[in-house]
C-alpha cells in the first residue's frame, strides 16, 4: 500500500505542500524587520525608543530562530519517516501549533529576559518509532541546534562582510547580541543533558536499562543545569567558551554585551 504522503520516509508533493510560513510566523518576521529598520536608522536622540527597538529586534529575531529550530526537527523527522508532523502543523512555522508552548517559548523567553541564556525547548512531539534507525533519530535531534549554529554563521558573515556598515551603532550592537544568542543556543542545546538535543543525539545509542534508569530524573535535569549556570564559576567558564566562538566568528563580545545592555530596557 502506498503511504498517502509518498514512499515511506520520502515525502511527496502532498507533504511538501504543507511546508509554508504561517501568518503568525510572518507577523513575527514583520516585527523583526520593522524594529530592525528603526534600530538601523537610530540617531540616539531618544533612549527609550532606542532600547525598545533593540528589545523588539532581538526578541522577534530570537522567536524567528526558535521557529526555525523546531521546524528543522519536524522536517528532518518527516524526511526520516514520521509523517505525523504534517497533521500537527509543525511544518508551518506556527509557534501556536507546537505541543508545549511552555517549553518552547515561555521558558526560553523568560531565560533570555532574566539572563540572556537562550534555550530551545522540546516543542515538537515526534513519533520516534516511525523514524528509521538510530542514526536518523540522532540526526533529527541534532538539526535543531545545528540550525542555530548555521544562523550564527550566516549572521556573522553578514556582519563581517560590510553589509551593515551603514547601520547605526545601536543596530550593530543588537545584531551582535542576536548572533551571540544563536551561539549560546547551539552550545547549550548540544550538551548531553536529558531534555536537551545533545542528549537526544546520544539517546538512541545508549543501553535501554540506562535510559530507563534516568528517565524519572530527566524533567529535573534542565533545572539543575540552569542552577549550575547561575553559579559564578560555571557561568564564567561557559561564557568564556561562548566568547571564544563569538571571536572566531569575528563578532566582538563587547558589542554583544552592549546589545544585551540595550536589550534590558527595564534596567
Amino acid at each position: 500500500m502506498t503511504h498517502p504522503y509518498g514512499d515511506y520516509g520520502r515525502p511527496a508533493a502532498g507533504a511538501l505542500r504543507h511546508v509554508r510560513p504561517s501568518p503568525v510566523f510572518l507577523a513575527i518576521v514583520a516585527v523583526c524587520v520593522a524594529s530592525g529598520w528603526y534600530a538601523w536608522h537610530d540617531d540616539g536622540t531618544s533612549e527609550p525608543a532606542t532600547r525598545t527597538s533593540v528589545f523588539l529586534l532581538v526578541m522577534s529575531g530570537w522567536l524567528v530562530s526558535l521557529c526555525l529550530h523546531e521546524f528543522a526537527h519536524a522536517f528532518a523527522a518527516l524526511r526520516s519517516g514520521d509523517h505525523s508532523v504534517v497533521g500537527k502543523g509543525y511544518l508551518t512555522l506556527d509557534p501556536l501549533k507546537y505541543s508545549d508552548p511552555l517549553l518552547s517559548f515561555i521558558l526560553p523567553t523568560v531565560f533570555v529576559l532574566l539572563g540572556g541564556i537562550p534555550l530551545s525547548g522540546g516543542a515538537v512531539y515526534l513519533d520516534r518509532g516511525a523514524i528509521r534507525g538510530r542514526a536518523r533519530n540522532s540526526l533529527v535531534s541534532a538539526v535543531g541546534p545545528l540550525t542555530n549554529a548555521v544562523l550564527a554563521g550566516v549572521l556573522a558573515l553578514l556582519l563581517s562582510s560590510g553589509v551593515v556598515d551603514g547601520a547605526s551603532a545601536t543596530f550593530v550592537a543588537a545584531f551582535s547580541f542576536l548572533i551571540q544568542l544563536q551561539v549560546i543556543a547551539a552550545v547549550l542545546n548540544l550538551l548531553p543533558v536529558p531534555g536537551l538535543d545533545g542528549y537526544g543525539v546520544l539517546e538512541p545509542w545508549l543501553p535501554f536499562e540506562f535510559r530507563r534508569a534516568i528517565a524519572p530524573y530527566a524533567p529535573y535535569a534542565i533545572l539543575f543545569l540552569f542552577a549550575l549556570l547561575w553559579s559564578p564559576s560555571v557561568n564564567h567558564y561557559f561564557y568564556d567558551v561562548v566568547d571564544h566562538i563569538t571571536d572566531a566568528l569575528d563578532v566582538s563580545p563587547y558589542l554583544a554585551n552592549d546589545g544585551y545592555r540595550l536589550f534590558r530596557f527595564w534596567s
